[in-house]
């Protein structure tokens, strides 16, 4: 019983900074803000947190998985291997279009920091790599001659919608992404 009260309150802890941070930032979100937020105590958060930047990493490894779990589930409900690879954006524009949309956690999170080797560029590393992994399964499974080279073409495309929908409020980036995406596939 306290395992699961302790899981429960690590997990409060983790959702609360997540939530946080991709609305605020990394620096924007102070210990207090997150004690005050989350309904716990300081002394509960470094019970599972040595310090901030673990629990910012931990809540950032928590979200890759939770995202690319969403996501690779959403593009996968398309039928044919081409369709995959195009539902790519199609999903992006449903993510750019629902509320709350504040771009990419781990392009915002790595911006906060200038270290290649600080822990959260990894996790953001890492979970990038997961997507061009992921989207260099479905060039494969289409058939492309090089997919590597057309995964790392299309996260490009992935990338750069994100980041067109974010900061200029383009929703239509994933459009215009698929578009070009259309163009690197011959279709």
């Amino acid at each position: 019983m306290n395992e699961s009260i302790s899981n429960d309150t690590r997990d409060i802890i983790l959702d609360v900074t997540e939530k946080l941070i991709y609305k605020s930032g990394i620096a924007a979100t102070s210990m207090d803000l997150l004690v005050k937020t989350a309904g716990v105590s300081r002394k509960s958060i470094y019970r599972y947190f040595a310090d901030k930047d673990e629990l910012v990493v931990a809540a950032l490894q928590r979200r890759d998985v939770c995202w690319m779990h969403w996501f690779t589930h959403a593009v996968d409900q398309a039928e044919t291997p081409t369709d995959r690879l195009l539902n790519l954006f199609t999903v992006l524009k449903g993510w750019f279009d629902s509320e709350g949309f504040r771009g990419c956690a781990f392009i915002n999170t790595s911006g906060e920091t200038g270290d290649p080797q600080d822990p959260v560029r990894l996790v953001a590393k890492e979970h990038k790599q997961k997507l061009l992994d992921y989207v260099s399964k479905l060039c494969t499974e289409y058939g492309a001659e090089e997919p590597q080279l057309l995964a790392r073409q299309l996260l490009i495309l992935i990338e750069g919608a994100i980041t067109v929908a974010l900061v200029m409020g383009d929703h239509s980036a994933a459009d215009n992404a698929q578009c070009m995406a259309r163009k690197l596939l011959g279709l």
